[in-house]
């Protein structure tokens, strides 16, 4: 796939899933849930399921179930759904074994500066979407970008998903959607990111889900391409970020707000 297949669409795509691979079982559930959603929305869809999650407040927090394993599974859901599969890739040599299996490469925030990390992603002829620190501008994208591309590969996403505002708290600057579009790639907005809470003294990330809605309608009405956010059935005891994911039963009503939104654009 490249990314004119997503950016295609009159609607907006959209990246969802759990934060992290717990099990095929609840990543096959998940998947049916939302695809049974955009398939009736016509909205592109892009299940989203790490592997492996390398970058934890705690060291014994919840890393992941297996890299083949989780892998395995992302390659399951495309295969019974027949729809795309992303995950992040956190060093060079994970790039070319995480390709065989998904679709979309994804570069976490922390690591968008990464040269090798982007080179190696690249090589591999998938979709690599970038997610722009949270310590950079929005302009400062258009580096990262480059390197993929000048690397040989034109396929490139870039994710806003909050700047660091103090030393608790992430904001949406919804002037750098429209700044990142023109460098000529599709722009998506990370909604559930977005609205975490980093750095708790717990040692465990905190989140404002109830303004989900709120972020993910100004996204659509400034013009990004696409929508990321982390979805489970029960957020609270989700593994990973479950304080700032959508419980999966909210997700075709917010769906359906947003389609509207679009549509009037």
């Amino acid at each position: 796939m490249n990314v004119s297949t997503l950016a295609s669409s009159k609607n907006f795509f959209l990246l969802a899933g759990p934060c992290v691979i717990e099990g095929e079982e609840m990543a096959m559930r998940i998947a049916e849930k939302v695809v049974g959603v955009t398939e009736r929305l016509s909205i592109p869809y892009v299940f989203k399921g790490s592997y492996r999650k390398a970058n934890r407040s705690r060291i014994d927090s919840f890393t992941g179930i297996g890299d083949e394993k989780a892998l395995k599974i992302l390659a399951k859901v495309r295969a019974e759904f027949g729809i795309p599969v992303v995950t992040d890739i956190h060093t060079a040599n994970e790039a070319a074994m995480a390709a065989e299996y998904v679709d979309i490469l994804q570069i976490p925030a922390f690591l968008c500066r990464q040269t090798d990390l982007l080179v190696a992603a690249a090589a591999t002829g998938k979709v690599v979407n970038i997610k722009k620190g949270q310590f950079l501008s929005a302009g400062a994208m258009r580096f990262a970008a480059d390197k993929v591309v000048e690397a040989g590969n034109p396929n490139v996403m870039l994710t806003e998903r909050g700047t660091t505002f103090g030393y608790q708290d992430l904001v949406v600057d919804y002037r750098g959607i429209p700044e990142m579009k023109s460098f000529g790639h599709p722009v998506i907005l990370d909604v559930t990111h977005s609205l975490q809470q980093p750095n708790q003294t717990s040692g465990v990330t905190g989140g404002m889900p109830a303004l989900i809605e709120t972020v993910a309608k100004a996204g659509i009405a400034v013009g990004c391409d696409g929508l990321f956010l982390e979805t489970h059935e029960e957020p609270s005891v989700a593994k990973s970020d479950g304080a700032n994911m959508l419980k999966l039963d909210l997700l075709e009503g917010l769906l359906e707000k947003l389609v509207r939104i679009r549509a009037a654009l």
